[in-house]
């Protein structure tokens, strides 16, 4: 495996992940028009390729004989909307982490969260935020396992669909 900063030419790779990857965790959860709205906006090729082009935000790539298999997306100084006081005055928003379904159980979650802990500390954060699924147990408990903790509950939209989330933080 190879861990490497996002290319321009990874956009088609990082949107079609970032569906199948979503789609296999949450995919049931939505309407279909709901989903290919959420898609359109927010993993298409074309917003990829604006986040590898904005300097504020990092992507970090898993990369396996060839094909990207993980990645994670983190934006400096943005924090999530819902954290009561006392805020962050430079946070980190761990925005995205994606594995594809095949490569789940292999560490990558895992060193991809480490890079973007780094990452941020290396910036100078004072911590780290992030969305979690208030039903996807499993990501709370990878969450805690690094130190983060719940410090508040906010909505995710997909489509027309709002979803009751978690804000995780790591301070820093």
């Amino acid at each position: 495996m190879v861990l490497r900063p996002a290319l321009p030419q990874d956009a088609e790779a990082l949107a079609a992940l970032a569906r199948e990857s979503f789609e296999a965790a949450f995919g049931t959860l939505y309407k279909p028009d709901d989903l290919a709205s959420f898609y359109e906006t927010e993993r298409s090729a074309e917003r990829y390729r604006a986040h590898i082009a904005d300097p504020a935000t990092r992507i970090k790539v898993a990369e396996k004989q060839g094909a990207l298999v993980a990645y994670a997306l983190i934006v400096l100084g943005q924090g999530l909307e819902g954290r009561p006081e006392p805020r962050p005055e430079y946070p980190v928003y761990l925005s995205q982490l994606y594995c594809a379904p095949s490569a789940t159980g292999q560490g990558l979650g895992a060193a991809l969260l480490e890079w973007a802990i780094a990452e941020a500390r290396t910036w100078g954060a004072d911590a780290v935020q992030l969305s979690v699924y208030s039903e996807n147990f499993g990501a709370q408990r990878f969450y805690r396992r690094y130190g983060f903790e719940h410090v508040a509950d906010i909505d995710f939209w997909v489509g027309s669909q709002r979803d009751h989330e978690f804000l995780y933080e790591l301070a820093l």
